[in-house]
């Protein structure tokens, strides 16, 4: 444990830039060799705009960094926060507990809040366009969508009360989920049905990205799985029968454009069966 804490407390970016790269080139070849679906599209195309966008949100936060240094080292400071405030316990346990409230907060509450508010919904519906969702889907969001989530981060810092060691931990473990349950890969269905138990599996996620609702507005969760269980959004579908997407942007000029892409939450809304 000494060991976790005293490599997340001085990562270097190059090693965080490398989980992120290699993450992605892992996945990006088991979905190639066990695909889910057979997909016939450009996939470099597909990733191009990904990874652009991927890009634009490693920017987004890289800029507003010191805003999570100052937040993790004020708590501490201050003795804020849950972690702060419960009573002694071992290392371990702490950090589990620290790394499920980041999660909650960080990932599962800023996801449903992006789901149920129309105006942050129209950041995040870019994600939903994705027609083809594979590895490089993970981090398909808008640079607008990027600060909302870096936002309920900071909220989560300040709430959990959690040591700058655990954010980068967290963010480590969040990348790697959210670009392993977003992989074209298929798992044995067992496999699969074990893994949701504990942390949000592919077929999991693949649930969220049925282009109707209620399946759309399920499973929100990007590490833990348990969020989703306990609030009542964790919702299943046979693989054979999700279809990628959103009724809004069905035009290949709508969903894979780039320069569209970024338009989206400034254009007029339109009418849709899903919200």
């Amino acid at each position: 444990m000494n060991a976790i804490i005293a490599y997340f407390s001085t990562i270097p970016s190059s090693h965080r830039s490398l989980i992120l790269v290699g993450g992605i080139t892992i996945f990006w070849l088991i979905e190639n060799a066990f695909p889910l679906f057979n997909f016939t599209y450009k996939k470099w195309h597909h990733a191009s705009i990904n990874i652009f966008l991927t890009f634009t949100t490693i920017v987004v936060n890289f800029c507003l960094a010191f805003i999570l240094l100052k937040a993790a080292d004020w708590t501490i400071a201050t003795h804020f926060g849950i972690l702060q405030w419960l009573p002694q316990m071992p290392l371990w346990l702490y950090m589990i507990i620290g790394l499920l409230l980041l999660d909650l907060i960080g990932a599962y509450l800023v996801h449903l809040v992006e789901h149920k508010t129309k105006l942050l919904w129209r950041f995040h519906l870019i994600h939903h366009t994705d027609i083809w969702i594979d590895t490089t889907s993970a981090n398909r969001h808008h640079p607008g969508e990027s600060v909302i989530r870096f936002t309920f981060t900071t909220l989560g810092i300040l709430i959990v009360g959690s040591p700058m060691w655990m954010v980068f931990l967290y963010q480590t473990l969040s990348v790697v989920a959210t670009q392993f349950n977003h992989a074209n890969i298929s798992l044995p269905k067992k496999v699969d049905t074990i893994l949701s138990y504990f942390i949000v599996s592919p077929d999991m996620h693949k649930v969220h990205h049925h282009h109707v609702l209620p399946y759309t507005d399920s499973n929100y969760g990007n590490i833990f799985s348990v969020w989703d269980r306990i609030f009542g959004t964790f919702m299943t579908l046979p693989k054979e029968e999700i279809i990628y997407g959103i009724d809004t942007h069905t035009k290949p000029e709508e969903h894979n454009q780039l320069q569209n892409l970024l338009k989206i939450p400034f254009q007029k809304p339109r009418s849709t069966k899903n919200k």
